[in-house]
């Protein structure tokens, strides 16, 4: 079973010879950039050097996937917010403040067709030909929460969800647009799959809010956008992975705040689990002896898809990465 299968079949919980590894997220780190010849910014704003660093999640690192949007940015910077793109050793930094809860949202017509977006849905066609047949291809969208934070500004997003909730709504039912609309597109260009990403941590979203605001979204989203995706949420999700259950998503990118355990016992049989390995103590600060026990730790609970739990740090090492590949491989 090459790869791209065995990742697919991980996303619906089929039959595997193994777990599948991968990552949802950025997997960027200086080092691999310096590898690969293929840096920030430009792995933002050029598709070949997009396609070419993410290339390396198959290549170098020997995941099952590639994914090739490295930013939170895109979709918000193509509707008009202001983004920094950022530096080898610098996220991008897309800020609020285009307008108010009570403001008009404009979504330019021509959005898709703007650099922004237009440079992840080409590389997302360089990817589908180098590998499409070996690995799977992933794409990435924000859900209209996430775009929220960036087209008003994050306190004034969330402090509205208390004193202007019908606002708030309101302005997810225009945003929720670009999300599908920049989903179908990756579709179209390629993906097999999507992560749909959501910054609705415990922080940031109580679970008694993500169940009001964000769970029927979820499921609306998942019955639009036509292929798998893989809900992301960083924390400590526990308290909300049951509202997930109920999305019908077909895989959740799970945070090492929640044991591995704990996350395979509430997500229960019907939900694949994806991530978990802390990017701290392993990606970062792993020995072939913690990153052998994470990995040995991952399979024996039922994890599906092994890899880091988020966006890795720009500053780990990237072999690494690829030390947690060859043990899901090479391990019974």
């Amino acid at each position: 079973m090459k790869p791209r299968e065995i990742f697919l079949n991980a996303l619906e919980r089929k039959p595997t010879p193994r777990p599948a590894t991968g990552s949802a997220t950025s997997i960027a780190t200086m080092d691999l950039m310096k590898e690969t010849g293929c840096s920030f910014p430009e792995a933002h704003l050029d598709p070949e050097v997009m396609a070419g660093l993410a290339e390396a999640g198959h290549t170098l690192l020997g995941f099952d996937n590639v994914m090739p949007l490295f930013s939170v940015c895109h979709e918000s910077a193509a509707i008009g917010c202001h983004t920094d793109w950022g530096a080898p050793d610098r996220m991008p930094d897309c800020r609020g403040g285009m307008t108010d809860i009570e403001g008009e949202i404009s979504i330019p017509k021509d959005f898709l067709s703007r650099e922004e977006c237009r440079v992840p849905l080409r590389a997302l066609e360089i990817l589908k030909t180098r590998v499409g047949d070996d690995a799977a291809v992933v794409g990435k969208v924000f859900g209209p929460w996430t775009l929220g934070y960036h087209v008003f500004g994050v306190e004034e997003f969330l402090i509205n969800t208390i004193l202007n909730p019908d606002a708030v709504k309101r302005a997810m039912e225009t945003l929720k647009n670009v999300t599908v609309a920049f989903a179908r597109a990756q579709i179209e260009a390629g993906a097999d799959a999507l992560c749909y990403a959501d910054h609705a941590t415990r922080d940031l979203c109580s679970p008694d809010t993500y169940r009001e605001f964000l769970m029927d979204l979820h499921r609306e989203m998942n019955d639009r956008i036509e292929c798998p995706l893989i809900l992301h949420i960083c924390g400590n999700t526990a308290d909300r992975i049951g509202y997930i259950l109920e999305t019908g998503m077909a895989c959740f990118h799970f945070d090492s705040k929640v044991p591995a355990r704990e996350a395979r016992a509430l997500a229960g049989d019907r939900l694949a689990l994806m991530g978990g390995t802390s990017n701290f103590d392993i990606v970062f600060h792993g020995t072939p002896e913690t990153i052998a026990a994470d990995v040995r730790e991952k399979k024996a609970v039922g994890i599906d898809i092994i890899g880091p739990e988020c966006a890795v740090p720009l500053n780990a090492p990237w072999k690494n990465l690829r030390m947690i590949a060859d043990e899901v491989k090479n391990t019974v």
